[in-house]
């Protein structure tokens, strides 16, 4: 590839690398462009923050900003180990960009966090979004980004390579988004009420002294989604060799359970999980504490329910998988002398394994999301998960900045596994042996 782009340079008269060079500045204009009306509010905002903030040192080693910090030292370490490896340009550059974020989070999630806690009163982010300044950004912004694409539309037929030419196309898309970007800000600023938005879904004083709860809601999310993760596998794996068993009083079963757990909503499982073996049939989970990690009869009984669920889809997915792999590779097992476990065991399931991680991966992150539902079992108070959390801090306050603070959890919590996903199923198409 880079030779080719090397020849098409060199084959490119003198005359036209004014153009080329002019496709350059055009990508880079859009790409400002954008930056500053996306990012030019978020750093005032911080900035002020970081003003008003009198506890900036504690601010730094709070629970939230440990964590932001060693999300970053995961990444920068995965992605150094990835660059000491000979790995194809993309990869490599892929870990380059995995290294500098998570070097960048380590600096500036500590500080995000700290000038998160300044920003009481609300009043400050108001004033921030309605100063001259913050207006003055987004206009001009917004004018950079309709220049790259004007300029990108009108040249972008004249440019000499194909790199130009996407060069100039991708200033004007992103010249484009940055107005309507900045359309939405100033809307939302002159015609909107911001005093109002801010003040129920972004105020911070409400959110004071709620860091280390929401770690721990963080924390109880992520345990009850890897539990039933890992058990849904385990589950599903068996499930699933019953399914493609040749016997169908073997098959029925198993299919009858997968149909019955893939046809029902999940919160009605959990409550009839719940309140039909507590209530209807006397039974009692334990009362589980195991050090400092407390795991009450509630939250026991969403981790089994979560894999009696999980099981079912990670069935199909095995199934899916194990009936993908090419006949032939059963017919060796069977004649090397292997029985139908052994071949299963030893051929089949290894290679389908391979190729299920990827929708394997995909359920985590649905089911991390669906630890929401466990709401409706009214959880103890160490045991509570985001959404949990967030409800109950909108009760106690009436405000709606803790479901704010709760969707920022999620994300920071599921974004991570989605881009690695996205990663694993890129490696695999590639053919590549290893995930890793």
């Amino acid at each position: 590839m880079a030779v080719d782009q090397a020849a098409e340079t060199r084959a490119v008269p003198d005359g036209d690398r004014t153009l080329e060079t002019t496709g350059r500045w055009l990508l880079g204009g859009g790409a400002a462009s954008i930056a500053v009306v996306l990012l030019g509010p978020l750093v005032l905002v911080g900035r002020a923050g970081l003003a008003a903030s009198d506890t900036v040192a504690s601010d730094l080693v709070s629970p939230p900003s440990i964590v932001l910090a060693v999300v970053g030292v995961v990444l920068a370490a995965s992605g150094f180990v990835v660059l000491r490896r000979r790995h194809l340009p993309e990869v490599r550059l892929k870990a380059r960009m995995a290294t500098v974020g998570g070097m960048a989070l380590i600096v500036l999630g500590p500080l995000a966090m700290a000038a998160i806690q300044g920003l009481v009163p609300y009043t400050v982010i108001v004033d921030v979004l309605l100063a001259p300044t913050t207006f003055g950004l987004v206009i001009g912004g917004a004018l950079l980004g309709a220049v790259a694409a004007a300029a990108g539309y009108v040249t972008y037929r004249r440019m000499p390579t194909k790199r130009s030419r996407e060069q100039a196309v991708s200033g004007a898309i992103l010249g484009l988004e940055a107005v309507v970007f900045a359309a939405i800000f100033l809307v939302f600023t002159r015609l909107g009420n911001p005093d109002r938005f801010v003040f129920h879904f972004a105020n911070i004083e409400f959110l004071r002294g709620s860091g280390d709860v929401f770690v721990r809601a963080a924390f109880n999310t992520i345990l009850l989604a890897a539990v039933g993760e890992v058990g849904g596998i385990v589950f599903g794996l068996l499930l699933s060799i019953l399914v493609l068993s040749k016997r169908a009083v073997v098959r029925a079963p198993a299919r009858v359970y997968i149909n019955f757990f893939r046809g029902t909503p999940l919160i009605w499982q959990l409550s009839v999980f719940w309140f039909g073996l507590s209530l209807g049939l006397g039974f009692r989970f334990p009362d589980v504490r195991l050090g400092a990690l407390h795991l009450s009869p509630t939250y026991l009984a969403a981790m089994v329910v979560f894999v009696l669920n999980t099981g079912a889809y990670a069935a199909e997915v095995f199934r899916a998988g194990i009936q993908s792999i090419e006949r032939g590779q059963m017919e060796a097992a069977r004649g090397l002398g292997m029985t139908y476990l052994q071949s299963m065991r030893y051929a089949i399931v290894p290679q389908a394994v391979r190729r299920v991680i990827p929708p394997l991966m995909n359920e985590f992150v649905i089911l991390i999301k669906d630890t929401s539902l466990v709401i409706v079992l009214g959880l103890a108070a160490d045991n509570f998960e985001l959404f949990t959390q967030a409800r109950e801090g909108y009760s106690a306050t009436f405000n709606a900045s803790f479901f704010t603070a709760a969707a920022a959890g999620y994300l920071i919590v599921t974004l991570p596994l989605i881009r690695l996903v996205n990663a694993v199923e890129r490696r695999l198409r590639s053919g590549l042996v290893g995930v890793i």
